[in-house]
């Protein structure tokens, strides 16, 4: 049975901040799949990045993923290439139902320019290189998505309401009718 709940996206499309209050919402445990690797390795992305580059910091992405998609009622933030790798996008699609935030890549920059640990903005274009990011990328998102919400400028509460009121809808997980 899939009884977990995914959020896939770009970097700021609000996976983390809305998995935390979906968990809520629902009273299911919450990971990040960033996080866990940050805690595993002691040390932040960036740093991975840098020692490790980005097929490095990738393989420890796909391990955390396999783990992490093995657990049974959570609600799992994922980094925003982990659907880059097919067998990512497999665990994801067999272990729950999977949400798209989607948002404009000027959208997820007037969000995340200033944040100086996301490896892959640190480029002379920030801006371009999301647009990049999400074209190279959206075709993943929308592969495994069963749902797409749009993260523009809704109210983080909004956009859990909406996605609850979706999985609802579906009604195949053992806790879609929890209310708030």
């Amino acid at each position: 049975m899939q009884d977990n709940i995914i959020l896939v996206g770009l970097m700021g499309a609000g996976k983390s901040t809305i998995g935390r209050q979906l968990a809520r919402r629902f009273n299911l445990e919450f990971y990040d799949s960033d996080k866990t690797i940050e805690a595993r390795t002691g040390v932040p992305i960036p740093t991975i990045f840098e020692m490790e580059g980005e097929q490095g910091f990738r393989d420890r992405e796909e391990q955390v993923i396999a783990e992490l998609s093995q657990l049974r009622g959570v609600v799992l933030a994922t980094g925003g290439g982990s659907i880059l790798r097919e067998a990512n996008r497999a665990a994801l699609t067999r272990s729950g139902r999977v949400v798209y935030l989607r948002a404009s890549a000027e959208q997820l920059y007037n969000r995340i320019h200033h944040d100086k640990n996301r490896p892959l903005m640190q480029t002379d274009n920030p801006l371009q290189t999301l647009r990049s990011l999400l074209q190279a990328r959206e075709a993943h998102y929308l592969e495994v998505a069963d749902l797409i919400v749009p993260t523009g400028k809704q109210k983080v509460a909004h956009i859990v309401n909406l996605i609850a009121q979706k999985l609802n809808q579906l009604q195949d997980l053992p806790y879609a009718n929890a209310q708030s």
